[in-house]
């Protein structure tokens, strides 16, 4: 058999799993339009994707994966509850020679439902584990919820929040502007000089005394943004407590049952991630009404910051022994997309993806 027969066989197999599962099979264009992906993940999306012209349909991108497409299509005419699998290639670009793949097959299963989403996070990370049991895989789960719920409590500016929840996804940008807006770190040394000089006269006259205006911002633009650095630049530091309790987030790593007792400790000083605590705490038993040892899973507070920036709820993925591979399947909750992309509406959200070639590789058929 060759290795692409090989790799759709074990595709297929995964399909028909998740359909026994009660999915719903859906198709997906392979060319998708650029601009809701633009939208969703901003300029970065340009780095790990193929993008094209077309005459009439504008700027397309290969399909880098099926989620959004999924949520479109269920948004706009799905049941409720409803759950769905899809099989088809997806398309990554790749800066390095490595052994990333910039094309390969995804099977993946995605659950909309709104009566119990610790539930649904269950029947997912069940799944899926049960279905790559075989190849004695590591787990490894999250929440980036609780991490965006701390974030969106802190006793700062609402801009520096913003900031924060939008580099959330970046690990070394998030870590700098945190360390940043809690002085522990100074501001850029441009910054400061930009700083100084409008302390001695206003934007309109710097812009004014710079010359012509070049580029697509107009001066009102550039003013509003001199003005919040400005803001900024006068705005009280996060407290050490808060910037304390952030640095223990990002740095919790042990196993579910500890990690829990860990954060209810740090909810009693944070409330804005109680709620979160309480849906990590449901999850868990979820998962051992599913026969599942819960406690002993690997939990890390910040797994899921270097994912797709949809998710904002339960994240999880499960590695072979091999480093240097990639994960063999990923996933978690994305309720907030579908909001994003419902024209109004919205529907909690979870689902994941299992790449078959790399199933293929484990098990040496290929």
């Amino acid at each position: 058999m060759s290795s692409k027969a090989a790799i759709r066989a074990e595709a297929e197999t995964l399909f028909a799993a998740f359909q026994a599962a009660g999915a719903l099979p859906v198709e997906a264009d392979i060319l998708l339009p650029a601009g809701t992906l633009l939208d969703l993940y901003g300029e970065d999306i340009r780095a790990r994707a193929y993008v094209t012209a077309d005459p009439l349909r504008g700027e397309m991108m290969l399909r880098p994966d099926f989620t959004v497409p999924v949520v479109q299509a269920h948004m706009a005419h799905g049941a409720d509850p409803a759950r769905y699998t899809y099989m088809g290639e997806v398309f990554r670009r790749q800066e390095h020679l490595g052994p990333r793949a910039s094309e390969y097959l995804q099977v993946g299963f995605e659950i909309f439902d709104r009566a119990e989403p610790e539930v649904a996070d269950a029947e997912v990370f069940a799944l899926f584990s049960r279905l790559l049991a075989p190849l004695e895989l590591k787990a490894a789960t999250g929440d980036i919820g609780i991490l965006l719920a701390a974030v969106r409590g802190l006793g700062t500016t609402e801009r520096r929040k913003a900031a924060l929840l939008r580099h959330v996804w970046r690990p070394k940008r998030f870590r700098a502007l945190l360390d940043r807006f809690a002085g522990r770190a100074p501001a850029p040394e441009a910054r400061l000089q930009l700083l100084e000089r409008l302390a001695t006269g206003s934007a309109e006259a710097l812009i004014e005394a710079a010359g012509p205006v070049i580029g697509l911002r107009e001066p009102a633009d550039i003013a509003a943004r001199a003005a919040a650095l400005i803001e900024d630049a006068e705005a009280a530091p996060i407290s050490g407590a808060e910037a304390g309790m952030l640095d223990e987030l990002l740095t919790l790593e042990d196993t579910a049952a500890a990690a829990l007792d860990r954060l209810r400790a740090i909810a009693a000083e944070m409330p804005a991630i109680a709620t979160s605590v309480d849906r990590f705490a449901r999850r868990l038993g979820a998962l051992e009404a599913r026969g599942m040892d819960a406690a002993t899973l690997p939990f890390a507070a910040s797994h899921g910051q270097s994912t797709l920036e949809y998710y904002d709820g339960f994240v999880f993925s499960f590695h072979a022994a091999n480093p240097a591979l990639p994960p063999v399947a990923t996933g978690g909750r994305y309720d907030a997309l579908t909001a994003v992309l419902g024209q109004g509406r919205s529907i909690p959200a979870v689902g994941g993806v299992i790449r078959p070639g790399l199933v293929a590789q484990l098990k040496g058929t290929v």
